[in-house]
């Protein structure tokens, strides 16, 4: 079903826009409509445009209670009846209360990762037992700082170290590297520093400190633990000060999000601008809401005296392009998807979903008539009722209803056709003679004779949309209005009654009509023009409109004959089916004392998943193609509600 929708205005004080989204707006669905782009006739309107004021105010308390590594969690119980006002008083007094503890946390924090850096800076070297500023005051001898990798360290002592002229003191193996520091000549710098470099040497800089390694490296260490038993002090003291205001800090921000969630329709609104007092002064926000919230929010509004909101008559309304929201019943939602892909249906036409839930069903399950197979999908189906992210599952539901269905009819479960008894039999099995065609599986008559009757029943509906919609003409001269319906239904008759062998009376009056509906439709502008009085445009010669005419009825006739001969796959994947199932249960040897009971059950899940999936995209070219066609146009535009926008 397609809803209701009204149009509804709602203005205010400039000033008021977010307090107005905020306590009223946001409680229901509404598709904005940029207000200056559909009144651009209108001068004294202005674009609404500013910054997000409450943003920053949302980071202040994600600094705060970053202080206290507090997660921020999705609290749905969490109230958030404050305003803008109380919480910027409230994160105001907060910070107050914290500011210096805060500063001395930050300048801790400083020392710490400096006194940490240096302890990192130091501690690799740790092993060598020399004094750092007798190494550093050393003149006659040149010396570097750094590290190898161990695989290049072994190289180093294995081919090279009594080679070259240095002495290499190591330190500490740690993560992969050896450190330590080497000493030479100056005459020697070059040609060892090249040596070194040669194995992949990194050299470090060391900083200047007094004392050996080790007790460099056991200064920062209690100062370390100095600064880390003060910051958790610190820590623990401004925890003190934020506790009590942990659940107030997360109101505010819960508060802040939603009028920040509320600020975007600024937008979509427009500012009227006073020429008088040379300011803009009143907001105004355009929107589609369902027929039934808009009552409700008009009724809600009434009562503020400085918001007023009206909703557009019908016929003013009509001016503007409604959006479609579709509605529809548990078993026809998950079909929304297929329509959809199509396009969403226009505001005047026809929700095909439920069409579309039908008829997929039970052509899916034509095709693919097994019990326990279709258990299977049904199964898989009722996955996407207890997972948001396997929503679109759900379709699997009544699809796998129709295929189990269709598989008791057939007799077949997991491809036995020996388990159950069949309600009317193999469609491999079934025959039928008709004339001219002489004998043919019976499911093919029933699929062609299915599809004769679907295609009948989307031109009634095409008829019926297009007198809604004013179309009278195009509704009795159109291919798939009246004409179009008498024309083929007429031939359908015909077929009828020569296949079941009874006589056609006044064949030539038949086909007299026949020729002359299909003229009727393929002359279908130039009658409308007449009928309606409205000068042709004669842009081509009287010969080439002909020819255009002659080949508009030929592929009127090939339509109708391609549409419903289309129909035959519904039978054709029927057999295909069995015949696949058949050729599982002979690679399992099941008619053998001992089945191959894994080929089985593995050659069932695969047919599952890929017939499954051809029959899937069969059944939707049929929706499209030789449903949807008659039809149904899908031009529309998608309902979207501004709250449900990223």
């Amino acid at each position: 079903m397609i809803t209701t929708m009204s149009m509804v205005n709602i203005t205010g004080p400039r000033d008021d826009i977010d307090k107005m989204a905020y306590n009223y707006l946001s409680h229901y669905d509404i598709h904005l409509v940029n207000a200056l782009k559909e009144l651009s006739g209108i001068e004294t309107l202005k674009a609404y445009t500013s910054s997000n004021q409450y943003q920053p105010w949302d980071e202040r308390i994600d600094d705060l209670l970053s202080l206290i590594d507090e997660p921020v969690e999705d609290d749905k119980n969490l109230e958030s009846n404050l305003t803008f006002k109380e919480v910027k008083k409230m994160v105001t007094s907060v910070e107050s209360k914290v500011t210096d503890k805060k500063n001395e946390l930050q300048e801790l924090t400083r020392q710490l990762n400096t006194a940490t850096f240096s302890h990192d800076e130091y501690e690799p070297f740790s092993d060598i037992g020399y004094s750092l500023e007798k190494i550093l005051s050393i003149k006659h001898l040149k010396f570097r700082f750094g590290r190898f990798t161990t695989k290049s360290y072994q190289i180093f002592k294995k081919y090279i170290d009594s080679m070259v002229p240095s002495v290499f003191i190591p330190s500490k193996t740690t993560d992969g590297y050896v450190y330590g520091v080497y000493f030479t000549t100056p005459e020697a710098r070059q040609r060892v520093d090249a040596l070194y470099y040669s194995l992949a040497w990194e050299r470090i800089y060391i900083t200047e400190e007094k004392g050996t390694f080790k007790d460099i490296v056991h200064k920062y260490d209690e100062q370390i633990d100095q600064l880390t038993t003060e910051k958790e002090k610190v820590q623990a003291e401004i925890f003190d000060i934020l506790h009590p205001n942990i659940k107030n800090l997360k109101q505010a921000k819960k508060t802040l999000e939603e009028l920040s969630e509320a600020h975007k329709i600024r937008q979509y609104a427009a500012i009227t601008r006073d020429e008088f007092a040379q300011k803009e002064t009143r907001y105004l926000v355009l929107g589609w809401m369902a027929e039934e919230d808009a009552m409700k929010l008009e009724k809600e509004l009434a009562k503020v005296e400085e918001i007023e909101m009206y909703i557009e008559e019908d016929e003013d309304a009509h001016n503007f392009e409604s959006p479609t929201k579709l509605r529809n019943n548990f078993f026809a939602r998950p079909f929304e998807m297929i329509t959809k892909m199509y396009g969403v249906p226009n505001y005047r036409e026809l929700d095909p979903t439920g069409i579309v839930a039908v008829t997929y069903s039970l052509f899916f399950g034509a095709m693919f008539g097994d019990l326990g197979q279709g258990l299977l999908l049904f199964l898989a189906g009722l996955v996407g009722y207890f997972s948001e992210k396997l929503s679109l599952a759900k379709m699997f539901v009544p699809v796998g209803l129709s295929s189990m269905i269709f598989g008791l009819i057939y007799g077949s479960f997991f491809g036995l056709e020996d388990v159950i008894p069949a309600l009317w039999g193999n469609p491999m099995e079934k025959l039928s003679t008709i004339p001219f065609f002489g004998s043919l599986n019976t499911v093919f008559i029933v699929a062609v004779g299915s599809g004769m009757f679907v295609i009948l029943l989307t031109m009634v509906l095409n008829i019926y949309l297009r007198f809604k919609n004013g179309e009278k003409w195009e509704a009795i001269l159109n291919k798939n209005g009246i004409a179009g319906f008498a024309f083929y239904g007429l031939i359908v008759l015909l077929l009828v009654l020569y296949m079941a062998g009874q006589e056609i009376p006044a064949i030539g009056l038949f086909i007299a009509i026949i020729v002359g509906l299909l003229l009727v439709i393929a002359f279908e502008e130039p009658l409308t023009n007449i009928i309606e009085h409205k000068k042709a445009e004669d842009k081509d010669g009287i010969v080439m409109q002909l020819l255009t005419i002659f080949f508009e009825m030929f592929e009127t006739v090939l339509t109708y004959f391609s549409n419903t001969i289309s129909f035959v796959r519904i039978g054709a994947f029927a057999i295909a089916h069995v015949a696949m199932m058949g050729v599982v249960l002979m690679f399992a040897n099941i008619e053998s004392a001992n089945p191959n009971w894994l080929v089985l059950v593995l050659g069932n899940l695969f047919v599952t998943g890929f017939e499954g999936l051809v029959i899937f995209i069969q059944v939707l070219r049929l929706e499209f193609y030789e449903i949807f066609s008659h039809f149904y146009s899908g031009d529309g535009i998608e309902f979207e509600s501004v709250w449900d926008k990223k």
